[in-house]
């Protein structure tokens, strides 16, 4: 029997999939621990599982292409933020999307996949925006075996590793989904079967969740990502995942469509994303961080007016560009504030590039970037021409060169190609050891 707070959304009423479409809104690009199985990829839209995503768009960027969406596809019934990264490890972006979501669209069902990690501090705003279904991935309640599945947890600035990680995570994801049961919001609990890890252990998890008030148990076959610690792991069998979900099963109410959706699906459940979608989706992503705003010009970091090479920090004036029928058009320069005085600088620069969608430059700290992300102008790191970076934000072009990646999960300050246009990081391009990311959690640079 199909509850009835379940009706209506694919991923929980199985009838619901062959009617109801969702739509993954792809806003939280950061994660606060690492996987062994986990290898988030960008731009690969023939690649479909969780973590991967094509672009990363901003809260406004993102209304606006679920304006498209719910245009053009029929019976959306949810929207949902399932990464790329974790939603409450980028609380600004989740809330601010849903938020937004919500207030347009009274009427959809709202929801989101986490880990759990930083859950419990954030149901009382999931609740304020009826957020209706959570999912929480807990792989295992033994910290031994969950030692073996994170790399590294992130708890603010500390690194957690070993069954110390696990123990912190688990003691979350308890908290978490007791919050969420008091306050009515359905829960669905995510079991990543691992072969030779946590095969044995899933109706444990199965028992100790329903224990807590969870209501449905997807467990979901490890698909091994190259790049990732897991990466060479056999996937388990059929039978194996039969076998756990009917031991789960005895516990707990089973789902057994997932789909293992992208961080950009559209659709309906198995549906990924089609041509059009994506491009929505890149066309959204060339928009100002807050498409309401008028912001029409591009700054540019250069020593020359030739290319873009000066650090944000270090740049004593912008050149201002704009787009115009012919091409682009040089409207003057403006110069940097004073260096000397801390974070008033920052907010002097977004005040004084107020009209700039982006500022183009050859690289920049976490903190100014943080700085003028709030005020709306997005920085880009880039190397090469001016050109080709105005080419890029008016156009869609590729970025020449290599793009620094901030704030990613891989926490070795690694670089992405120019075709990634996301800001986390593909842990397979550090370098950090064998199987996958080895780093200090702390984000990079």
């Amino acid at each position: 029997m199909v509850e009835k707070q379940w009706i209506g959304h694919p991923c929980f009423d199985e009838k619901a999939k062959h009617t109801f479409s969702r739509v993954h809104l792809p806003v939280a690009p950061k994660c606060n621990i690492q996987c062994n199985f986990c290898d988030r990829q960008y731009d690969c839209v023939n690649e479909s599982r969780p973590g991967v995503t094509s672009v990363i768009l901003s809260p406004g960027q993102a209304l606006v292409y679920f304006d498209k969406v719910m245009g053009r596809v029929p019976n959306i019934s949810v929207m949902g933020i399932a990464g790329p990264g974790d939603p409450m490890a980028n609380p600004v972006e989740t809330l601010e999307t849903l938020s937004l979501v919500r207030n347009k669209y009274p009427d959809i069902l709202l929801c989101l996949a986490t880990n759990g990690l930083m859950l419990p501090q954030y149901v009382d705003q999931l609740a304020r925006l009826k957020t209706s279904h959570v999912t929480v991935t807990v792989n295992a309640v033994d910290p031994d075996i969950g030692s073996k599945i994170y790399a590294w947890v992130r708890d603010g600035k500390h690194i957690l590793r070993g069954r110390e990680a696990a123990e912190l995570l688990l003691s979350r994801q308890i908290e978490g989904i007791k919050l969420l049961k008091s306050k009515g919001i359905t829960v669905k609990i995510n079991f990543i079967l691992i072969p030779g890890i946590n095969d044995k252990h899933g109706s444990e998890v199965a028992k100790m969740v329903r224990s807590l008030g969870a209501d449905i148990f997807n467990c979901m076959p490890l698909i091994p990502a190259s790049g990732s610690a897991f990466g060479e792991l056999t996937p388990p069998s059929a039978e194996m995942v039969k076998t756990v979900r009917a031991m789960a099963g005895e516990h707990i109410a089973q789902m057994t469509h997932c789909a293992r959706c992208r961080a950009d699906a559209v659709g309906l459940i198995g549906q990924g994303l089609d041509e059009l979608s994506l491009k929505d989706l890149k066309c959204c992503s060339k928009l100002p961080l807050h498409p309401r705003d008028s912001r029409p010009y591009v700054a540019v970091a250069t020593l020359e007016g030739f290319l873009v090479n000066q650090h944000l920090g270090r740049a004593e004036e912008f050149y201002i560009y704009d787009k115009i029928d012919t091409g682009f058009e040089l409207k003057g320069s403006r110069k940097s504030p004073p260096t000397g005085i801390g974070d008033e600088r920052w907010k002097l620069m977004a005040e004084i590039l107020n009209d700039c969608r982006v500022v183009l430059v050859s690289a920049a700290g976490g903190k100014p970037v943080e700085f003028l992300k709030k005020s709306g102008i997005e920085v880009i790191e880039m190397e090469g021409l001016i050109e080709q970076g105005l080419e890029h934000v008016f156009n869609g072009a590729s970025l020449p060169g290599k793009r620094m990646i901030k704030g990613c999960s891989c926490g070795q300050g690694s670089q992405a190609s120019s075709s990634s246009v996301a800001t986390a990081c593909a842990s397979k391009s550090c370098g950090a050891g064998s199987g996958g990311c080895g780093g200090n959690g702390m984000g990079c640079l």
